[in-house]
This record gives C-alpha cells, structure tokens and sequence, in this order.
C-alpha cells in the first residue's frame, strides 16, 4: 500500500514545502523512491528541490480546479508503487479540498489500495489563529478515510493562545481521534541552528546534499545533522508513516 501524503493548509508562508521536503527526505532515508509533485500554482517552492526529482503538475484554472489536471494527478498516483508527497498551494486550499471531498477521492484512494494522510501545519505568531482554523476545517470536512498529521512550526512564536498550546485549545481536542501523529519541528537559535537551516532551505538543498559540502564548516554540518536527526526520530515513531 503507498500512502498519499497531502500537504493542505490555507495560510502562506507558513512552511507546506518546507514540510513536503522533510517527508520525502525521510521517505528517501527508507529506501523509497517517492513520487513528489508540486501543485502550488503561484509558489512552486518544492519544485526547486532538484535533489527530489520533484515534478510540476498544474491543477488550476483560473481559481478553480481543472478536472482533466486533476484526473492526470490521480493517474499518476494510481500506479504509484512507492509514497507519493503532493505539496500544495495556499490559494488553491479551498478548491482543491472542496474536489476532493466531492468526488470522494479519500475512498477511491482506499479503493486503489492507497491511504491518504493529510499533513498540515500550525505556526506560532499572527498566523496561529489562521492555521488553527484551517486545521479545524480540515478534520471536519474530510471523511474518516483521511488519516492526519499536524505539524507545530514555532518559528515565527510560540504556539500558543490564552495560555493554552495547541493540545489544550478546543480545535484540537474536539478532533482529536483524527490526528494521527504530531511533529514537533524544533525551536532554533536563529543565530546558530536556525541559521544553519534557514539557509539549506534557500538553496532548496536535502540534508544529504547540504552534509556532503565541503563548503559548509564543520559545525554547521553538525548542528544540520542534529536537525535532521530530532525531524526523523519523530517521523520514525509516527507510525501512521
């Protein structure tokens, strides 16, 4: 069985690509080959990760989905024998979710004898509230056959609200049973280790590529590997991976 990972949150900037590289890295580390695809139709930033072998599909039209684009994405994925990682844009969020659940996409996954897992993200900071709603319409909306793993991305803060993280406010507690996994991505010295990271990023390198460079100092191949190294043992415990 290959699993669909989905990225779908309807806030920008708020790491989806971030969070598509991170799973196909780790897919990479297991010895798969995934099928990475990138659907953003303004921000194609996992594209430029030259070391997946990322391919570009565009599913809009206008602002909304063409289903002929549409049905080559499910083709695709149809004949997947490995996971297949979807990272899609902030813009497209609502339609492509309203097409999905329309056309019961999560059960003709099933039926293909795929599973697909939706991973979405909240952040800390002005978007918090964004992205926790956004979350919260996800886990109402999608059927039970979705499973879902929600990423905590402080970067921009912490995420909280009213003194409540995110396991204490209503939005997670209510949809609880739906959350398969949650990964925590640490909280970084932004003169060192966020650095380190912030900069691999912009460059659109893997940890691979980034640890095999002479060019990097010792150090910041070290804080990378340790990055790289607190991401995995997460994902490697999430079994719904």
């Amino acid at each position: 069985m290959s699993k669909i990972h989905m990225i779908l949150q309807g806030k920008g900037g708020v790491g989806k690509s971030v969070i598509a590289a991170m799973v196909a890295q780790f897919k990479v580390s297991k010895g798969q080959k995934p099928l990475c695809i990138d659907t953003d139709p303004v921000n194609a930033t996992f594209l430029g990760y030259k070391g997946l072998g990322v391919k570009r599909l565009e599913i809009m039209e206008a602002e909304e989905i063409n289903p002929r684009s549409f049905d080559s994405l499910i083709e695709m994925i149809a004949t997947a024998k490995d996971d297949v990682i979807i990272d899609n844009g902030a813009s497209s969020f609502v339609p492509l979710s309203h097409f999905l659940i329309s056309n019961q996409v999560p059960a003709l996954l099933v039926d293909m004898g795929h599973e697909l897992v939706i991973h979405t993200v909240i952040t800390g900071g002005q978007a918090l509230l964004d992205t926790v709603s956004g979350f919260s319409q996800l886990a109402s909306q999608f059927p039970a056959e979705a499973l879902f793993v929600v990423w905590l991305n402080p970067y921009w803060g912490p995420i909280e609200h009213e003194g409540k993280s995110f396991e204490q406010m209503k939005a997670y507690t209510a949809n609880k049973a739906r959350v398969s996994a949650i990964v925590q991505i640490p909280s970084l010295k932004k003169e060192t280790y966020g650095r380190d990271l912030s900069e691999m990023l912009q460059d659109r390198l893997t940890f691979d590529e980034a640890l095999a460079m002479d060019s990097l100092t010792i150090m910041t191949r070290q804080r990378l590997k340790i990055i790289k190294g607190q991401l995995f043992d997460q994902l490697d415990s999430a079994t719904v991976l």
